[in-house]
């Protein structure tokens, strides 16, 4: 799920996060604890920057993605929600 140039990428899972370590990031080489779903060290806005200057590649890659988001059931009544 490679978002489209200049959206965000969603990376709410844990895994995203290393809290034990800071690695240099493959895009800017400045250290983050971030990582993509493919473990590769990387701070959230240089992928959505690589996204948006390489939408072609970033799509055939698939190198940064974001997570699956579950599929939403049809609103109930009395969910809560306006």
């Amino acid at each position: 799920m490679v978002p489209a140039p200049g959206e965000l990428l969603v990376w709410k899972d844990y895994r995203h996060f290393d809290r034990w370590q800071d690695l240099p990031c493959v895009l800017c080489e400045m250290p983050t604890p971030m990582r993509s779903h493919r473990e590769e060290p990387v701070h959230k806005v240089c992928a959505e920057g690589w996204i948006t200057a390489n939408p072609v590649k970033a799509r055939q890659s698939g190198r940064f993605a974001s997570d699956p988001q579950p599929k939403r059931g049809k609103a109930k009544a009395d969910d809560g929600h306006a």
